[in-house]
């Protein structure tokens, strides 16, 4: 290494001593503005930008050359450890394709297989709504068959519908259509086919209660309507026995009734509410030839009951076989039943008089009547007017003399009227 001099002070010499740093045939002089290098007679004067220049050169040629030999001397190591880093990446990333495609195919799995169960599910719902509809149809024809019974509460829709139902609304159900994460987080919290199935199979639940509740209180209906008029016809000791059957008369083999075992409870129901109805019809077309409506128009003004009274004309205990009513000349005497008059004319302390046969062994008699309105042998319907209110025969004034008679025999007119009142009330 070259020794520095004072910066004024021109210095030179010659090294005669040779050493490790300092050759024998070299030397080095410096000027106080850069170095100079001798070499077998030889200067050459640097300054310290290119001196330091030279340096760092030399010194990146080194750490090149040995990074180089190091290279060189590793690289099959390196290369070999690359590899082997590259591979396990490859090998994990290959593990993770695998097991994502293994879970999207138990993901699909599952779906095929729910969208199956929903496609069952959705079978049987439209099945059972195809039944409640059909149930709708026979529960509308023996609402119009039975008009006249009236429904307690408000009236009720009898037919399920897909469409009028709240969150009853399908998609439809497609295999081939590709599986939207987003769209199934979306069915997930809305409740999905799922819910919409669940909520499907709900209405049609709360569907069919409301049937069931319907036949249930029609059948109640005609049970206690039939109940009451029974209960009234016992009252008055009415044996109906043929004369109860329907109009026109029926008949036919006895053929055992088959009910479905899928709608046993349904045909149960409406078999009761048919049998019934029938029972009612049957009842009511008997009381139809029972005298229980009213002979006059207005209410009952008894002028005399049945029974033993003073006889009007001797003052004396006499049988009394009927019920006088009061009334003006001329007002109408209506039938108190379906029949046909056997009598119609004069008949002693009756004066005019009708006689009409109800059958079952039942009959009434108008009696003092100031007109006739009807002919032997005439058919009559209940509430018929059939003459008018006079005093004529064994008579004080105007009235009308009602008997009602079982069997030829007279019996108490009230009771009957006071049936006919009961049931107006009840039924």
């Amino acid at each position: 290494m070259p020794r520095r001099s004072s910066a004024r002070h021109y210095h030179s010499h010659r090294s005669t001593d040779a050493g490790p740093d300092r050759p024998a045939d070299a030397t080095v002089r410096r000027w106080s503005a850069g170095y100079t290098l001798a070499h077998a007679g030889r200067q050459l004067r640097l300054g310290p930008i290119a001196f330091w220049v030279v340096v760092g050169t030399l010194v990146v040629m080194a750490v090149w050359s040995i990074t180089t030999a190091t290279y060189f001397a590793f690289r099959e190591d390196v290369l070999t450890r690359l590899i082997a880093r590259q591979a396990e990446m490859q090998f994990g990333y290959e593990d993770r394709i695998a097991e994502l495609r293994g879970r999207i195919d138990r993901i699909s799995g599952r779906q095929l297989i729910d969208q199956e169960q929903y496609e069952q599910k959705l079978e049987q719902i439209l099945r059972r709504q195809s039944a409640l509809e059909a149930r709708a149809g026979a529960m509308n024809g023996v609402n119009e068959a039975t008009g006249s019974i009236k429904q307690p509460g408000r009236a009720l829709p009898l037919k399920p519908s897909l469409l009028n139902d709240k969150g009853a609304f399908l998609m439809p159900l497609d295999r081939g259509a590709p599986i939207d994460p987003r769209t199934s987080i979306l069915a997930k919290g809305a409740g999905g086919i799922g819910g919409a199935l669940a909520r499907l199979q709900a209405s049609l639940d709360r569907v069919e209660q409301r049937q069931s509740a319907t036949l249930t209180s029609m059948a109640e209906t005609y049970d206690s309507k039939a109940r009451r008029i029974r209960g009234v016809l016992a009252d008055l000791g009415v044996d109906l026995g043929r004369g109860a059957s329907v109009e026109g008369g029926v008949g036919g083999p006895f053929v055992p009734v088959v009910l479905n075992k899928e709608a046993l409870g349904f045909e149960r129901q409406l078999h009761r509410i048919k049998s019934a109805r029938a029972m009612v019809a049957r009842l009511t077309h008997a009381i139809s030839s029972i005298p229980l409506r009213k002979p006059v128009d207005g209410d009952i003004d008894p002028a005399s009951g049945f029974g033993v009274r003073m006889d009007p004309f001797t003052s004396s205990p006499a049988m009394h076989t009927g019920l006088d009513l009061h009334g003006e000349t001329g007002d109408p005497v209506r039938a108190t039943a379906d029949g046909k008059v056997t009598s119609a004319g004069w008949s002693g302390g009756y004066g005019r008089v009708i006689d009409i046969d109800h059958g079952n062994g039942m009959s009434t008699r108008y009696g003092h009547l100031s007109a006739i309105d009807v002919r032997v042998g005439q058919s009559i319907r209940t509430g018929q007017i059939i003459g008018r209110i006079g005093s004529t025969g064994r008579s004080t004034g105007p009235h009308l003399h009602y008997e009602t008679r079982v069997r030829g025999g007279a019996v108490d007119p009230q009771k009957f009227l006071r049936a006919g009142q009961k049931l107006d009330a009840n039924l």
